[in-house]
């Protein structure tokens, strides 16, 4: 296998402004990527460009050495040796599930016994082996799903696209489906890249999140270093939840904030000799009680194992936290804030 590379890719579709503006991506063979970002931000026009779909306005695309596409000349999407599982499953109901899984087989014209061993090996990697002969009609929605996989899996393809494939899922079927695409993934070692605007998806499944906004990548990097060190204030409020706040900071402040420092910058009669930064705070991080500032709780809303907080502190800038009890909107609290950073 070898390394996806986007190298300043553009796409302009003539609108007067482009839906894919310079984006530069490397996927580390065998790795999991996920395209994160609102509606039109772009991340399905990128897996249409790497899927063939699509040509670049500007830019290139390889797989290693190889290039896929530029302005000037497209591979077509058959000789790219992908597959993809868009959210429709794309199944034929007519066939048999067997029949479904190795129909790109058929087109390929492999022998028979080439056919079949697929087929099994396939279906044996989504464990739905015993259900070869059943028609998709007959199958849950969970199950069809790795079909789809299993049809993806029996080319052996280099790279593995999917297009928000568990939107159409409820709640607790998208949780299992995601313990299936990890499995999925450490079992067939391909390269996948994930489309998703859902960003615990995106934390759940991917070894790394690419966060795009207006046809622009902001940042790209593993999902605990997006989360813990966010560049920017859109990809702080896109990934996780929390809370920004503007702060008096200085030069020599590091960018991860403790509580010592924030105490200072909090406090009512703080200098303005500092530059106002915004500091994204997140609601783990904020501990009712003891010694700390006082907060008053705007509304608390149940989820079931805790609440969730909105808190207002003395300037009026906003906190989230959490909390096992319920306090009544009007409440004041005491806040202490373990960490922040500095975005």
């Amino acid at each position: 296998m070898a390394k996806l590379i986007l190298n300043n890719v553009s796409k302009d579709f003539g609108s007067g402004r482009p839906a894919v503006k310079g984006v530069s991506l490397d996927v580390r063979d065998g790795g999991f990527l996920a395209l994160l970002g609102p509606s039109g931000c772009g991340k399905t026009t990128v897996l249409r460009m790497i899927a063939g779909f699509e040509a670049p306005s500007d830019g290139a695309i390889f797989l290693g050495e190889r290039l896929l596409a530029d302005p000037a000349q497209s591979l077509p999407p058959e000789r790219r040796n992908m597959a993809m599982v868009f959210q429709s499953y794309a199944l034929w109901p007519h066939m048999s599930v067997a029949d479904n899984v190795g129909y790109p087989l058929k087109v390929r014209g492999v022998s028979k016994d080439a056919y079949r061993r697929g087929i099994v090996e396939a279906l044996e990697t989504v464990r739905l082996a015993d259900f070869a002969e059943r028609r998709p009609a007959d199958l849950s929605g969970g199950q069809r799903q790795r079909v789809a996989l299993a049809r993806c899996l029996v080319t052996q393809p280099d790279v593995v696209l999917l297009d928000e494939p568990l939107a159409n899922l409820d709640r607790h079927l998208r949780q299992e489906m995601e313990e299936t695409f990890r499995e999925f993934h450490q079992r067939s070692g391909a390269t996948m890249v994930y489309v998703t605007h859902d960003q615990s998806e995106a934390m759940a499944l991917a070894t790394d999140i690419a966060v795009m906004s207006r046809g622009e990548l902001l940042q790209v990097a593993p999902p605990q270093e997006i989360y813990a060190r966010p560049e920017g204030r859109l990809v702080g409020s896109l990934i996780g939840r929390g809370a920004v706040l503007s702060l008096a900071v200085t030069a020599e402040m590091p960018r991860k904030l403790d509580w010592e420092v924030l105490r200072t910058l909090l406090a009512p009669a703080v200098s303005d000799g500092g530059m106002v930064s915004d500091v994204l705070v997140r609601p783990e991080d904020v501990v009712l009680g003891g010694e700390g500032i006082a907060a008053q709780v705007r509304s608390s809303l149940y989820e079931g194992e805790r609440y969730s907080l909105t808190l207002a502190l003395a300037d009026g800038q906003i906190l989230r936290a959490f909390s096992r009890e319920k306090p009544a909107p009007g409440d004041t609290v005491s806040v202490t804030i373990v960490s922040a950073w500095r975005l």
